[in-house]
C-alpha cells in the first residue's frame, strides 16, 4: 500500500484526524488517541504501524508480517516488516480494527461528541 493510500484509508475512518509529529510522522488519531503511524520514523525504521488486538498481535509476528512497534509494543502496537507486507485489503481492515479499539477506550461522552455512537 502507498503512503498516500495508506493516509486515504485512515482519514476514511470516522471522526480520525491527522498531524505531522515525530521526524515527520503521519499521526492518524480518534478522540486525540493515535491508533496508525506512516512516514517519517515509521518509515526510517520499517514499514506501517497501528494498533491491535491481543490475537492479532501475537498472530502477525509469529508469521514474520510484523514485529513490536518500537516504544509502542507493551500497547500492543505493531510495525509491519514493510508497507507491502499485507494486502491492501487486509491491512485495510486492520487500520477499521485499530480505529475501532481505541474508539472503544474513549468516554461515552467523547464518543457522543466526536458522532461515534
Amino acid at each position: 500500500m502507498t503512503p498516500k493510500t495508506f493516509e486515504a484509508r485512515c482519514l476514511r475512518l470516522p471522526a480520525a484526524t491527522k498531524v505531522v509529529q515525530w521526524e515527520g510522522t503521519s499521526v492518524f488519531k480518534v478522540g486525540g488517541k493515535m491508533f496508525a503511524l506512516g512516514g517519517g520514523f515509521a518509515a526510517g525504521s520499517g514499514g506501517y504501524m497501528f494498533k491491535v488486538s491481543d490475537m492479532a498481535y501475537a498472530m502477525l509476528i509469529e508469521h514474520g508480517v510484523a514485529r513490536p512497534a518500537p516504544y509502542l509494543a507493551r500497547a500492543k502496537w505493531v510495525q509491519l516488516a514493510s508497507n507491502n507486507a499485507l494486502p491492501d485489503a487486509e491491512l485495510t481492515a486492520y487500520l477499521a480494527q485499530a480505529h475501532a479499539l481505541i474508539v472503544a477506550k474513549l468516554t461515552r461522552k467523547s464518543r457522543m461528541a466526536l458522532g461515534l455512537n
